[in-house]
């Protein structure tokens, strides 16, 4: 598959960026926190990811973010020559280190969630307050 000249500009822009945002992308993250568990098969890690979120992944999302994280070498894609054939997906010792660190902050995550929706309800109320504040009194006529 070749590389589009827009990744390659991208890359030789801010290569460390790049490579984050592949970790910590939408699909990315939940990849690579399930592949930790064990190797997957496609289908197997479409409906293991699929359940974190209300709606699953689609074929093409999930595919290309495979082949992300196998260019950037945190995935390892092993096809065997059977029929039907079998691909299966397991960490390299790199994605294992990148996974290690994505848990850590999705166990962060979901530690703090409590401490993050409370500043959110108090930043909402606060700007609400300011914008009452500052809106014109109407005039009774």
């Amino acid at each position: 598959m070749p590389v589009s000249k827009t990744v390659v500009d991208a890359e030789a822009m801010c290569p460390y960026r790049l490579v984050l945002e592949h970790v910590t992308s939408r699909w990315g993250v939940l990849v690579l926190i399930e592949l930790l568990e064990r190797p997957y098969r496609f289908g197997e890690l479409r409906r293991a990811i699929g359940g974190y979120r209300g709606r699953g992944v689609s074929e093409k999302m999930l595919t290309q973010t495979l082949q992300t994280l196998e260019r950037d070498g945190l995935v390892h894609r092993d096809a065997k020559p059977v029929i039907p054939p079998r691909v299966d997906y397991s960490l390299t010792a790199l994605g294992r280190e990148a996974a290690e660190q994505v848990r850590g902050l999705a166990r962060w995550t979901h530690d703090r969630l409590d401490e993050v929706e409370r500043a959110r309800h108090a930043y909402d109320e606060s700007r609400r307050t300011d914008a009452e504040a500052r809106e014109p009194k109407s005039r009774a006529s």
